[in-house]
């Protein structure tokens, strides 16, 4: 396949707004995906290494080889766009055939092609059918199948998902990820939704404001933010920030909100410090002792095997996750007035401003 390389990659629009530079490394044969907000540059960066984006700066390799004047039509690129745009005119067997057909391959491998392609896909019963014919995840098939007929050494996944409805996305997203791994072709895929990024991706790289805020596995972004945007953009952390009051060995007390919390890290007197703390790592309580953190519980929500509680902490919101079926019954029963808050010793990360 291929190893794709954006260096300093970097689209300046007429209004002024830009999407870069970004610097980014794509293993041959991994599927990397774009995770951020609406506007974070997504679409943009999948549109600039496709070649579909003109008078972009830095440096585009695969390979090693700088593509940034190469045509899309000979970077040996598949795509599937987020209106997936199959040709209403052909049947799904013309769909699939069509970039075989244009790149002047025999008919008899053109054949072989689909045919390989519609069992991996499982729409062999669909190939004589107008795409009028057949459902929005068959036309997902049909999509992937078409960007995968001629082999290309990388697939561009734009949102090809997000038109369907919650049970048939999470069942092709598990069949994109076995034909990614089956084919071992490498893949950047775009989404906004951080389950579906988790579910498929072997990395994800976090976009915000066009710049690429932090890379890593789905668990060294869940456990390891870089920053409090990543933070409160997976849910992985409550943000706290306030000023160091004390310091003590290899501990500091943090004011935030006048409320005080012990943290195993160094800092100066005064400083500013940030830091998150994983709504599994937080502790609540209904009974209540001197000097404990009281917070304000705002609502439950329950969720498969635990409760989320969003709590107010002297108008900090937090998530906390609890199991105790008994607590939640007895804040329900009590009006969902107060509980005691705290986290676990040694769960705080400490962000970058």
């Amino acid at each position: 396949m291929v190893e794709v390389e954006l260096r300093g990659l970097l689209r300046e629009f007429d209004d002024g707004t830009t999407v870069g530079p970004i610097d980014l490394l794509v293993r041959d044969g991994e599927l990397l995906t774009l995770l951020g907000p609406s506007g974070s540059g997504k679409t943009t960066t999948l549109r600039m290494v496709a070649g579909f984006i003109e008078n972009v700066h830095g440096g585009l390799l695969f390979d090693g080889k700088d593509m940034i004047t190469v045509a899309p039509r000979e970077r040996n690129i598949g795509m599937v766009f987020q209106s997936i745009a199959l040709f209403p005119n052909m049947t799904v067997f013309g769909n699939i055939s069509f970039g075989p057909d244009m790149a002047g391959w025999s008919r008899e491998d053109t054949v072989n092609r689909v045919k390989e392609l519609a069992e991996l896909l499982d729409i062999q019963h669909l190939l004589l059918r107008k795409t009028s014919e057949i459902s929005g995840g068959e036309a997902q098939r049909v999509a992937l199948a078409r960007a995968l007929a001629t082999n290309p050494n990388l697939l561009l996944l734009d949102e090809p998902l997000s038109a369907l409805d919650l049970q048939l996305r999470e069942r092709l997203q598990k069949e994109i990820r076995r034909i990614q791994r089956k084919l071992s072709v490498t893949t950047i895929y775009v989404t906004h939704s951080q389950d579906e990024a988790f579910a498929i991706s072997d990395r994800v790289a976090i976009l915000n404001d066009g710049l690429v805020e932090q890379v890593g596995t789905p668990e060294e972004l869940y456990d390891f933010p870089a920053n409090d945007f990543v933070a409160t953009f997976l849910g992985s952390g409550n943000i706290f920030s306030g000023r160091i009051v004390e310091v003590s060995g290899e501990h500091v007390t943090v004011s935030v909100n006048d409320n005080l919390f012990l943290i195993p890290t160094s800092g100066n007197m005064g400083s500013k410090l940030t830091f998150s703390v994983k709504p599994e790592d937080v502790v609540i309580s209904d009974s209540y002792s001197e000097g404990e953190i009281v917070a304000n519980v705002v609502s439950i929500i329950p969720q498969v095997g635990s409760f989320k509680v969003i709590l107010d902490l002297n108008g900090i919101p937090i998530i906390a996750l609890t199991y105790d079926e008994d607590l939640v019954k007895r804040l329900r029963s009590n009006g969902n007035k107060l509980v005691t808050f705290s986290f676990r010793k040694d769960s705080t990360i400490i962000l970058s401003d």
